[in-house]
């Protein structure tokens, strides 16, 4: 029987919660018990291309193209959407808070004139360019290789640590610099400026400035890559959530698209708060989190993944029966369909509870027939998700 859930609760691939739906929406009805609590809001929102974009979504050979999102808003709606976007972020900020805009030539300045404004130009922090070596080459003008983050301060309280992304100054010799080893038999550099002799070591940290040329874009065939259209590098987001956030604090991102945000925020101990509107994405950022679970430390009893969205009521069916297999109890899955059909992408078997959906065991490339463990759950419940996002529950009869 066909039941409906409208969240899921995993024990593992947190800490932070997913909500799929539009970011404006979001801040509306469903972030007022974050307001004053979110440390960074990291925002990387369409950039006013006129594109579709595309993401890769399926197991295997089955992997189709499916529109992710188009950014095709005229202008003058585009940038009252946006007044909206920071003005909710502004509000989630906590006092010593920061925000980062991720954004392109397009709409760089008129986005910098509003933020003056919401934020005020006292908050103003910095304006990074980040800049690569990937894409195509122009010919009719210089070739565009960087974006800009616009980075502001919720107030003068703000928290921000140099420190925590400074990299070793390493045996290379610098600018003007002369090289030459100390009596202790340790690489150092000295330089006179003003009259006086600085030394440096090389194991002295050298801090970032606001040109970021040492992060790449991701490759084609880069290990990261999950598949999702304009997916960022997480060391990218490291930086950022390193230097304006200490373990524990809560990173918001209003569009999460790769779930790199989520991704790097867990893996850096900090708490995370996803928003949006593909269903893809929430799949994205679900098996993203769920396979990288195992293999790094969260904060110790703090790593439930939340899940939230709207009641799909998309037509679907499963053939499955509870088996015993080896003394084990397991649901197995011979056959799934949706209208209008896509490949399987995600299966899983747990419980539900008033619309709540607490799995106990799932498989983010599954394979029909699908052999699911199920323990002594007494009345287990079935997930399937599609390559487009479409998910069902069903109660399986024992």
């Amino acid at each position: 029987m066909r039941i409906f859930c409208t969240s899921e609760r995993h024990a593992n691939g947190g800490p932070g919660e997913f909500i799929l739906a539009l970011a404006q929406d979001a801040l509306l009805t469903q972030l007022d018990s974050y307001r004053g609590r979110v440390q960074v809001v990291y925002l990387d929102p369409p950039f006013g291309t006129g594109d579709v974009f595309h993401s890769k979504v399926g197991v295997g050979h089955t992997k189709l193209s499916l529109p992710t999102y188009t950014d095709n808003m005229e202008e003058s709606a585009y940038l009252g959407w946006m007044r909206t976007i920071l003005t909710g972020a502004r509000e989630l900020l906590c006092e010593s808070g920061s925000l980062y805009l991720h954004i392109d030539y397009r709409m760089s300045a008129k986005l910098r004139l509003m933020l003056d404004e919401i934020f005020g130009e006292q908050n103003f922090m910095n304006e990074i360019v980040w800049c690569y070596k990937s894409g195509g080459r122009a010919t009719r003008y210089y070739p565009r290789k960087h974006a800009t983050i616009l980075f502001y301060r919720k107030s003068a309280k703000v928290f921000f640590n140099i420190s925590a992304v400074g990299n070793p100054r390493g045996p290379e010799k610098r600018n003007h610099m002369k090289r030459f080893i100390d009596e202790e038999g340790r690489i150092c550099f000295t330089i006179r400026s003003a009259g006086k002799i600085y030394t440096y070591y090389e194991n002295t940290p050298v801090y970032p400035s606001d040109v970021w040329d040492d992060i790449e874009h991701l490759q084609q065939k880069d290990s990261e890559r999950v598949g999702y259209a304009t997916q960022k590098p997480e060391a990218l987001l490291n930086r950022v959530i390193l230097a304006s956030s200490r373990r524990g604090d809560l990173i918001c991102d209003l569009f999460s698209g790769s779930g790199t945000t989520a991704a790097s925020a867990s893996k850096l101990g900090r708490r995370f708060l996803a928003v949006d509107s593909s269903p893809i994405s929430l799949y994205t950022l679900r098996a993203r989190q769920l396979k990288s679970a195992s293999a790094h430390s969260l904060l110790e009893g703090e790593n439930e993944l939340i899940l939230r969205y709207a009641t799909d009521d998309t037509p679907a069916q499963i053939s499955a029966k509870i088996v015993t297999h080896r003394g084990k109890r397991m649901l197995t899955i011979e056959n799934v369909a949706f209208t209008p059909a896509y490949p399987l992408v995600y299966a899983a078997v747990g419980t539900a509870e008033n619309g709540v959906f607490f799995p106990a065991s799932t498989d983010c490339r599954p394979k029909l027939p699908l052999q699911l463990p199920i323990g002594e759950i007494s009345h287990p419940v079935a997930q399937i998700t599609d390559a487009f996002g479409h998910t069902a529950f069903f109660e399986i009869e024992s």
